[in-house]
């Protein structure tokens, strides 16, 4: 009787705990860019009664005959299936295909121009704790930088003249300088550490494309408005996107030794994926799945339950046998 009650246990625990997860996602169902979770089970360990024997000349095989104890958790799995993307407008952008948005809650670097993380560097970007995201939620702070809907840094590559970037991946942020000269652009940078709205010119338009281009209306040197490209935000791409780890508020964390593989940064369109200005992504829970898990996990509850009325029972008519 006890070997049914623990077996009940153990089933009552993960039956628990796939609820949990499935709570979790209903929970999360208008959760912007969040992947939901599959949980599946796993038979514990055997007692053997019987071995399992070959035949021989003179006597039949023998399969094994085996008492369980159980079931457990198997595995926690995130779908990374991209999901509907919901028009909001503004300045948001979604991914349309694979990858992910790279943030800091601190700036990496002081300067663009001489450091900074190389875009095919796999060991570097891992090293430098980024937070990854599908939410593209950004808008400009107080000191000119781009920032997402939490406050990191959005990290991309910048321009120096207003059509082409450099290969170093850096804080994206608003000039303090546009010089115009002979129909060329020279966009100029205060150090990362300056501090105040001085330090960012008067920008009345903030705008990205398809291409992650990110394009602002700004006054040059003559007072003359001037639409300009400051960067393009980075989309980093992992050989196992599965192996990420949920950090929580909707950003993934990586290290040098997890599952993730290879990865990589680059600007969006080409070989990657391209963006969709003004779109955020849903949920990609779906409701009428987790409702069914839901009342598979609580009939197996419910079944598990029983086994230890059940075995109570049992163990009660042993005891009163005995008065």
């Amino acid at each position: 009787m006890l070997r049914a009650m623990d077996s009940a246990v153990s089933g009552l625990r993960a039956h628990q705990n796939k609820l949990d997860v499935i709570g979790h996602n209903i929970a999360n169902v208008n959760t912007v860019g969040y992947k939901s979770q599959s949980y599946t089970f796993k038979d514990t360990m055997y007692q053997s009664s019987t071995a399992s024997t070959a035949g021989t000349a003179t006597a039949g095989g023998v399969n094994a005959a085996q008492y369980g104890y159980g079931s457990l958790m198997g595995t926690i799995s995130m779908d990374m299936t991209a999901s509907t993307p919901t028009y909001v407008g503004g300045f948001c952008a979604t991914i349309d295909g694979e990858g992910f948005f790279v943030t800091k809650p601190t700036k990496l670097t002081n300067t663009f121009a001489t450091t900074g993380v190389a875009a095919t560097d796999t060991t570097n970007i891992k090293q430098a704790d980024f937070s990854y995201t599908r939410v593209g939620q950004f808008r400009k702070d107080s000191n000119g930088f781009i920032t997402d809907g939490q406050g990191n840094f959005v990290y991309g590559y910048r321009s120096s003249d207003g059509s082409t970037v450099n290969n170093q991946l850096v804080p994206l942020r608003i000039p303090n300088s546009v010089t115009v000269a002979n129909n060329t652009v020279n966009i100029g940078y205060a150090a990362d550490t300056a501090v105040g709205v001085a330090d960012s010119l008067q920008c009345s338009d903030i705008q990205i494309n398809k291409a992650g281009n990110i394009e602002a209306t700004i006054i040059d040197q003559n007072g003359d408005s001037r639409t300009v490209m400051i960067g393009t935000v980075a989309i980093v791409t992992f050989q196992n996107q599965d192996g990420l780890t949920k950090d929580g508020s909707n950003y993934y964390k990586v290290s040098e030794n997890d599952n993730t593989g290879n990865c990589s940064a680059d600007v969006p369109g080409s070989n990657r994926a391209s963006l969709m200005p003004g779109y955020l992504e849903a949920s990609n829970v779906d409701m009428a799945v987790e409702f069914s898990e839901m009342i598979m996990a609580e009939r197996g509850f419910q079944a598990n339950s029983k086994i230890i009325t059940v075995s109570d029972e049992i163990l009660s008519d042993l005891i009163n046998m005995k008065r």
